[in-house]
């Protein structure tokens, strides 16, 4: 398979406009445009009955103790952990692309609804669902594509993977409320094939 993108460069940094945050130079963060990056992907091979995507943070610290600290670091040899902020299945076998914009324009304080997904297909619950946990302004479930946040500290770019697989089923076997862990083990043994592409993206000033 093969997977292009008008909005991300394999490789290069993601533009701000499909990120959930910018940088600020006094509040160090902004919200940001948060639309949904166009994807578009050909050669699925026979026996494809539905499309999945995913989008993973590889480079998520595993020990939040300095995230976000004025002061402080997130050291870039800390151990990372994945965050998952696009979990999206049963795309029909027939779709081959994704227009910028459809599945998320904005930032949306506790999240967007789900799982029923524009045109069709499932989406997951991306990671923010845990991470505003407690927040009283933004806490809520976090339905389909939300865009970049790293830690403004972080001393690592983060490197941000978005993947399409090409699936021998017509729906994935999981349940609506799925996580991306979820996700992962529902396609074992059900990839005919896949494509990634990925950007990175960085809110510090001294790295990015």
């Amino acid at each position: 398979m093969k997977i292009t993108s008008n909005a991300i460069t394999h490789g290069k940094p993601i533009p701000a406009g499909y990120a959930f945050a910018e940088p600020d130079p006094e509040t160090h963060i902004r919200w940001a445009g948060n639309r949904n990056p166009d994807l578009r992907w050909s050669d699925a091979p026979e026996g494809t009955k539905s499309v999945a995507i995913v989008c993973v943070d590889q480079d998520v610290p595993s020990v939040g103790t300095d995230v976000n600290q004025e002061g402080r670091t997130v050291p870039a040899d800390l151990a990372r952990v994945n965050f998952y902020h696009w979990l999206l299945v049963d795309l029909t076998h027939a779709t081959t692309e994704i227009e910028a914009g459809v599945h998320s324009t904005e930032v949306t304080p506790r999240g967007k609804p789900g799982p029923i997904a524009p045109g069709g297909g499932r989406h997951g619950l991306n990671d923010y669902t845990g991470w505003f946990k407690g927040d009283p302004e933004m806490e809520g479930e976090y339905f389909g594509y939300d865009g970049p946040c790293p830690p403004w500290n972080d001393e690592r770019i983060h490197r941000y993977t978005f993947t399409v697989y090409a699936l021998d089923v017509e729906r994935c076997p999981i349940g609506d409320a799925f996580s991306g862990t979820d996700l992962i083990s529902g396609l074992d043994g059900h990839i005919l094939d896949q494509a990634s592409l990925m950007g990175s993206y960085s809110l510090n000033p001294a790295v990015g």
